[in-house]
């Protein structure tokens, strides 16, 4: 009998073309990257669970499907220059920032030629969003004159309908929805305008919304891009809001459900990536800018037995490892192994070289100066640095190194708001090296005893400054002079 092959042979070919397109359109990873604002290592259970009284089952599940990294830290031990180096690959100090953070109303602090992940990304066809915190300043400009608006007071709002010149839309993403930071909460901000003024309790259900929304839209598009969305987050941060059907649930206080509620915020991108089919190409990222801020009231909670810093000395503001060590959690399917941990040291910074690997394009020239990829951790190998250590900055601007198990502080104290302060220390050793394998909680300082690993790490970060640059590669310059090392007095009376 003979066998028309014809309808099956259109079949074969019309798979073929489908399976082609399929695989090209899947070739580049979806991203979401989501970072919370002034979330604690400890406030996430699965990360502490001896210590940890918060519910957070939507981000324990990430650890379940994906690494969790034990030893992973902000650029800073605050908001804006942890968000600088997140976008640029850069510690913040090497900018004109050297110390606190900024307040609006100003120039964008990342240069307008300088290359962001989201710029290199879009390069490569991806959409890119933002939705939430921006916190790296941008004019606002009268509507009509198109004349800067000044900032007069700290409660001074951007009205509704000024224009923004130097937004994220300018930075290299194609569609932004947020704010810029906790004061200026009030004002929704739509792509390069000021749209509307709600309070702040309105602002994690908006940012959760928005964020599923964008991802609804995604799995629609037809035009077969991938998409990098980035979530920062203004929760758990004060104001500390969480919404009435939060109120309560955690029995903790209002710090604990705000918490409670970003963990739903998670969830709820979680569940959109998998309502839409998109789950299993899509790398989710999940971190804090620093550790817990003290308006978590952090004794009381300690009381009730949560410890936010998961018993790492400090919190946010600090040198000490309380205010930089941050939750990093990373589901990958079929590339990362579930339920896996990393010990492996790395920076928010190293955000930019990793994207750079994954995406198998170069980073650009004279940026992500500070930046390592990590992705051989993700397949269980040892990260290839040509970096030799992380260099920690406390909100005061204080320096410190941390080299394999050693860490160099250049502080008497916290360099903090946690006590002591360096105000607080006059008769204290003029700086502080522990051995974080050994003393986790940096309890013994060892500077005056082993003055030889202290010298060490000075010279390395002094390298690493000078060179304007802490990985290999071409010789780059920091924008400012003179970068101050020593914030503290170095007096005669000063131990040393």
């Amino acid at each position: 009998m003979k066998i028309n092959t014809l309808p099956l042979i259109l079949t074969l070919l019309c798979f073929t073309t489908w399976s082609a397109k399929a695989q090209k359109s899947s070739e580049k990873t979806n991203i979401v990257f989501i970072v919370c604002d002034d979330l604690g290592y400890g406030d996430v259970q699965s990360l502490a669970p001896e210590t940890s009284k918060i519910k957070t089952p939507f981000i324990d599940q990430l650890t379940k499907e994906g690494m969790v990294f034990t030893d992973a830290h902000s650029g800073s031990s605050v908001c804006t220059p942890t968000r600088y180096g997140i976008m640029t690959g850069r510690y913040s100090w090497r900018s004109k920032l050297q110390s606190g953070v900024v307040q609006g109303f100003a120039p964008n602090l990342v240069a307008e030629d300088r290359p962001t992940i989201a710029n290199f990304l879009k390069s490569q066809g991806y959409n890119t969003a933002i939705i939430g915190k921006w916190h790296l300043n941008f004019q606002y400009l009268d509507a009509v004159s198109r004349v800067p608006i000044e900032k007069e007071t700290k409660k001074q709002l951007p009205p509704v309908g000024a224009i923004i010149p130097d937004g994220p839309i300018n930075r290299g993403f194609d569609y932004y929805h947020g704010f810029h930071h906790a004061r200026d909460m009030k004002a929704v901000i739509e792509n390069d305008k000021v749209i509307l003024y709600d309070d702040e309790i309105n602002m994690l259900p908006r940012l959760t919304s928005k964020s599923v929304d964008y991802i609804n839209e995604q799995a629609k598009n037809k035009d077969g891009n991938p998409f990098f969305l980035y979530v920062p987050l203004g929760s758990p941060h004060t104001p500390i809001v969480p919404s009435k059907e939060w109120q309560g649930k955690s029995g903790l206080g209002d710090y604990a459900d705000f918490v409670m509620q970003t963990d739903a915020t998670v969830g709820a991108i979680t569940e959109a990536l998998k309502r839409n089919g998109l789950s299993e190409n899509t790398l989710v990222i999940f971190t804090s800018d620093n550790g817990t801020s003290k308006a978590a009231n952090i004794p009381d909670l300690e009381k009730k037995g949560h410890i936010v810093s998961a018993g790492y000395r400090g919190s946010k503001s600090d040198l000490w490892d309380g205010g930089h060590r941050v939750p990093f959690i990373v589901k990958w399917p079929n590339h990362v192994k579930a339920n896996s941990t990393s010990n492996a040291l790395i920076c928010l910074t190293d955000i930019f070289a990793t994207f750079s690997e994954i995406t198998n394009v170069a980073v650009p020239s004279k940026s992500g100066e500070d930046s390592v990829s990590f992705l051989p951790a993700l397949q269980g190998k040892d990260i290839n640095s040509t970096r030799a250590g992380v260099i920690h900055h406390s909100i005061s601007g204080h320096f410190g190194y941390r080299l394999g198990k050693w860490k160099l502080l250049l502080a008497k104290g916290s360099g903090g708001w946690s006590s002591p302060r360096e105000k607080e220390s006059a008769n204290m050793t003029i700086a502080q090296l522990y051995d974080m394998e050994n003393d986790p909680a940096e309890t013994k300082n060892l500077y005056e005893k082993r003055p030889e690993v202290a010298e060490q790490l000075l010279k390395q970060l002094e390298l690493d400054i000078k060179t304007g640059r802490s990985t290999k590669g071409e010789f780059a310059e920091n924008d400012v002079d003179k970068i101050i090392l020593w914030k503290s007095n170095r007096n005669k009376k000063s131990k040393k």
